[in-house]
């Protein structure tokens, strides 16, 4: 099989920059300047990280049964993580509720991003060859740099936002 080093840590790297910005994050408090600019950073991230991660990754990983179902499992939690993105952009900043939001979206990711490093990618590798390498090389950059650009921070109205 193809060395897969490459990619894996491609995505290591974005996870690290995430577990960053969660940090900074859980620093702020109120609805003010900077935690409005870091949660946009963070959301525009995690959103294009997901897709190039998709298309590039777990595309791939779909076409592999012994990867299948760790594929599913892990595109179901990038849904997952883009709705509670898009209830804590439609909550107010300013209230309590929102950090208490925060610190369960910060305990959910880490988790799920925790498993893909420590579980799927080392499965994942051992599935992968050299054609596999060449799509996910062509495709990840490109694919987060489109959908950094269109990613929208908050789609909900703040009447949207979940109790």
């Amino acid at each position: 099989m193809a060395d897969a080093t490459e990619i894996f840590a491609r995505l290591k790297k974005d996870h690290d920059k995430h577990r960053e910005l969660l940090d900074k994050l859980l620093q702020t408090s109120g609805d003010t300047k900077e935690r409005e600019e870091l949660f946009e950073e963070l959301t525009k991230e995690l959103k294009s990280h997901a897709a190039a991660e998709e298309q590039a990754l777990y595309s791939t990983m779909l076409r592999k049964p012994p990867t299948t179902d760790e594929t599913r499992h892990s595109v179901a939690e990038h849904h997952e993580i883009d709705e509670a993105l898009n209830d804590l952009a439609a909550t107010d900043m300013s209230e309590g509720g929102w950090l208490t939001k925060f610190k369960n979206f910060d305990h959910h990711y880490r988790h799920h991003i925790e498993e893909e490093e420590e579980d799927h990618f080392p499965d994942f590798e051992k599935h992968l060859d050299e054609k596999d390498m060449e799509h996910m090389r062509a495709v990840f950059d490109r694919r987060k740099e489109e959908e950094k650009a269109e990613a929208e921070v908050t789609p909900e109205k703040k009447e949207d936002a979940k109790e």
